[in-house]
């Protein structure tokens, strides 16, 4: 069932032999810098905006939306309760333009938050949207933020990609979509070029070898064969 926990805890998978491993998120997130970030919560300092009491209220706003696209995508009904009328009101706006873009782009879900696990390189990850639209199996991933598509999504996005190969899937397609979290944020899509994969899943690995190092252990991606 989809969830819309606002302090969602630190994502653990387990291997074929019981052992945890770090998912696409943790290893991207302990490896590499977001410069971007620092500089946003530096402009809110001189403003005199709490950016952690800011980033948490965008950051509902964001899960809600996701939630919401994912309840249409699994064909449930949202519970917001736990939101306030404001921020349901906002998510409903970023929404909408989910909606307008899957009205050119008909889906038919085929695997929608499904965890899965590379036994090959041992982390794990769990991709958006796998789906069929316009005789493609695609791939989709949902952002929702307000500065743009940045390269550590885009790692993200190649490492569900060779989930879902490693697992028989077929992916035509690779799309990003962001979602600005209020009207002047926009809405963005991105459809990743094979260039942009390869690279971007050589680099993931490449962190999940820093990764393992840091924690004492032995790296597993000397090659990359997908």
């Amino acid at each position: 069932m989809t969830s819309t926990s606002r302090s969602r805890a630190k994502e653990y998978y387990r291997n074929a032999a019981g052992q945890i491993i770090p998912s696409t998120t943790t290893v991207l997130g302990a490896v590499l810098a977001k410069p971007a970030l620092v500089k946003w919560a530096n402009r809110l300092g001189l403003q005199g905006v709490d950016s952690d009491k800011y980033k948490d209220e965008l950051a509902d706003i964001g899960i809600l939306t996701h939630y919401f696209i994912m309840c249409r995508l699994s064909d449930e009904v949202p519970d917001v309760s736990n939101f306030t009328p404001a921020q349901v009101e906002q998510a409903q706006a970023c929404y909408l333009k989910y909606i307008d873009w899957e009205e050119k782009n008909p889906v038919r879900p085929l695997m929608v938050e499904e965890r899965l696990v590379s036994e090959k390189y041992q982390y794990g990850g769990q991709p958006d949207l796998y789906a069929l639209s316009n005789g493609k199996f695609i791939l989709v991933d949902f952002k929702t933020n307000a500065k743009g598509i940045f390269d550590e999504m885009v790692f993200q996005v190649a490492a569900y990609e060779g989930l879902l190969i490693e697992h028989g899937f077929k992916v035509n397609e690779a799309t990003m979509l962001r979602i600005g979290r209020s009207d002047p944020e926009g809405f963005e899509e991105k459809i990743l070029t094979r260039s942009e994969l390869d690279l971007g899943f050589e680099i993931f690995l490449r962190c999940l070898d820093i990764y393992q190092l840091k924690r004492g252990k032995a790296p597993i991606c000397t090659t990359v064969n997908r």
